[in-house]
């Protein structure tokens, strides 16, 4: 069996993918176009991808293709019909970043929250030497206890998020964006009351027709102006245009973002124009990214792989 790595780089060079040895021959491409794709998959009977496009032009000519696996939980990237019109199993992966993505969630609030950028300047640029208090007061923050928080998307990263932050005292809110799920022990509301009542808004849904643009100039409008919104889903849930010009007018009082629409960032991305990282704070897709949960997922992925083989031989 020969197993294809198309973007390996992905998934970083600190990962230990010895696990595939043992399972076939392994050729590894650090990054692949669509046009190399064709020819580096003709033989390949696994494919691994994260961000590859997978359609009849990239794979049209893989005769002994017989599975793909996504190192992510999307497959926006595959053409499913076209997957199974020729019979390929396609696999992703689910749950490996949970602790991750909400360990990062609470990383960004706490930054903008405590205002941590401004404090660790004030001592860096040696305000604080010779100062006449132990305590500089002047960039007031407050507690998260007692606060509202809302969670669009209340899938496995949103649960988590909503029983971390109900242990810090907030007040736990959810949006459901399909309108039809109903998540017991949790405070469902309308997206127009989340907005209104949130301190804090965070997004952990996928990118669908429902999500797409949901956060825009009208929905910043509604927010509090003391609003920290935090975005940990998909890039285009935001109008990055819409979220600027809310910060840059006070509509809200600071962002927190892991996604954005185009990645990595394009040069024309109007969050650009926003310098003060106590007022936005941008960090490169980073969240689900720990040591640990990279190397969950590429144990799952193995695991897949050797089932699937083993499935196919009975």
């Amino acid at each position: 069996m020969k197993i294809v790595f198309l973007d390996a780089k992905t998934i970083g060079d600190d990962i230990d993918l010895s696990a595939f040895d043992r399972l076939g021959e392994v050729v590894k491409y650090d990054f692949s176009t669509s046009e190399e794709t064709a020819e580096r998959v003709k033989d390949a009977d696994v494919i691994i991808l994260n961000k590859v496009e997978i359609n009849e032009a990239s794979i049209g000519t893989a005769e002994k293709l017989k599975l793909v696996c996504v190192t992510a939980t999307g497959t926006n990237n595959l053409d499913k019909d076209y997957l199974e019109k020729r019979g390929i199993a396609w696999r992703n992966v689910a749950g490996y970043s949970t602790e991750t993505v909400a360990q990062h969630t609470f990383a960004l609030l706490f930054y903008l929250a405590e205002k941590l950028r401004y404090y660790d300047d004030y001592v860096k640029d040696e305000h604080y030497i010779g100062d006449k208090l132990f305590t500089h007061f002047e960039n007031v923050f407050h507690e998260i206890a007692g606060k509202t928080w809302g969670i669009i998307g209340l899938g496995n990263i949103g649960k988590r998020v909503a029983d971390i932050a109900a242990m810090f005292g907030c007040h736990v809110i959810y949006y459901s964006t399909t309108g039809k799920h109903d998540q017991p022990g949790y405070e469902r509301v309308d997206f127009d009351t989340l907005l209104e009542t949130s301190d804090i808004v965070s997004v952990h849904a996928p990118l669908t027709d429902q999500t797409k643009d949901l956060m825009n100039r009208d929905a910043f409008c509604k927010m509090k102006k003391s609003a920290i919104f935090l975005n940990l889903g998909r890039g285009p849930i935001v109008v990055e245009a819409d979220l600027a010009k809310a910060l840059q007018e006070g509509e809200i009082a600071a962002a927190g973002l892991d996604v954005l629409c185009k990645e990595p960032m394009s040069a024309d991305n109007p969050l650009r124009e926003i310098k003060d990282s106590n007022k936005l704070l941008i960090t490169p897709h980073i969240a689900w990214a720990s040591v640990e949960a990279r190397n969950r997922l590429m144990q799952i992925i193995a695991k897949q792989v050797e089932e699937f083989c083993e499935s196919m031989e009975q």
